[in-house]
């Protein structure tokens, strides 16, 4: 029988709802505190080993359903020779930002065998260590997001630069976004191969496009991405529930200020969305808030329970165990 949480984005009946969050492995750990006190995240990437143990970690004390690869979605753009520094508190930094057709013409286009062997062993150490209940979801960043970084240099809530080439200059990011596509296929469909169960594209900043823009500029690549792929799909941004009706993808992430009921409304299935911050206060209203959103369900297929978004540093990793149990004590009855 295939993982829960691949049965629950075919929509298939499923004897509970499948539970993991995004950013589970990492910052919230006390496993992964003490790994990065000798092990930047990608020297720890770097480490088939000590990737599969921090990508493990929380499986094993939160009971979630499934493991998510611990990586960050930059780390295939250093194969295309873009030099990215990951910096404490910031974030991805780039020095040298793609700015003209000359910067898109120098990517390349890399083989994932030979830019990232080690995240492909990684991927089989791991899904080689769950039952075969337990899924294994592989990500990319996605096309926007990863642009984004590359042209700007650094985080940012405006996305001056990106949107400076997007209408000033559209023969360059379209050739930008080709190369991303490219990229992302290749590197996916490689997760895929070793052993990924499921594909989340991490877009989490394409809520900043107004609906004709993201249809114009971002869309048809999102779509590329993710059609490309056998195995199902999870579309993920913050911000996106204008975007929805656009987005492809089996299941979509959305996040604490999205519907649920919307998008099982439109025959999709749904990953999401509590609040995280929640879980820095006291956990009855985490309980209040999850049985809510459990209620909203109401037991239809296509749920995938998550946070709006990803796991905060301080969040007790007992709470999110506690969570994971409610979930699966609820909806369980329910399937009863």
């Amino acid at each position: 029988m295939d993982p829960l949480l691949v049965r629950a984005a075919r929509l298939e009946p499923v004897e509970r709802t499948p539970v993991w969050f995004m950013r589970q492995a990492g910052r919230s750990l006390p496993g992964y505190r003490e790994i990065r006190k000798q092990n930047t995240l990608f020297e720890i990437v770097r480490q088939p080993e000590l990737c599969a143990q921090v990508t493990l970690e929380p499986v094993r004390l939160h009971g979630v359903d499934a493991a998510v690869m611990f990586a960050d979605i930059m780390l295939p753009v250093l194969g295309m020779g873009v030099d990215v520094e990951l910096v404490e508190n910031i974030g991805p930094v780039i020095e040298q930002p793609i700015r003209t057709a000359a910067d898109v013409e120098a990517l390349r286009v890399p083989e994932p065998a030979e830019s990232v062997p080690f995240v492909l062993e990684a991927v089989g150490l791991v899904r080689a260590q769950l039952e075969p209940e337990q899924a294994l979801v592989g990500f990319c960043g996605g096309p926007f997001t990863v642009a984004g970084y590359v042209v700007e240099g650094r985080p940012t809530r405006d996305f001056v630069q990106t949107k400076r080439m997007m209408y000033g200059a559209p023969e360059v990011w379209h050739a930008l976004m080709e190369k991303l596509t490219a990229m992302s296929i290749r590197y996916l469909r490689a997760k895929v191969e070793a052993g990924a169960d499921a594909i989340q594209l991490f877009d989490s900043w394409v809520g900043a496009l107004s609906v004709a823009d993201y249809r114009e500029f971002v869309a048809p690549y999102s779509d590329r991405i993710l059609g490309s792929l056998s195995v199902p799909t999870i579309h993920f941004g913050t911000g996106t529930q204008h975007l929805l009706q656009d987005m492809a993808g089996d299941v979509l992430g959305i996040d604490w200020r999205g519907n649920l009921s919307e998008v099982l409304d439109m025959g999709r299935g749904v990953q999401g969305n509590l609040d995280g911050a929640l879980l820095l206060g006291p956990f009855d209203r985490v309980e209040r808030k999850t049985v809510e959103l459990l209620e909203e369900v109401a037991g239809r297929p296509g749920h995938i329970f998550n946070l709006g978004h990803g796991v905060l540093p301080d969040t007790n990793p007992a709470d999110l165990k506690r969570l994971v149990e409610l979930v699966h004590e609820r909806t369980t009855a329910v399937a009863a």
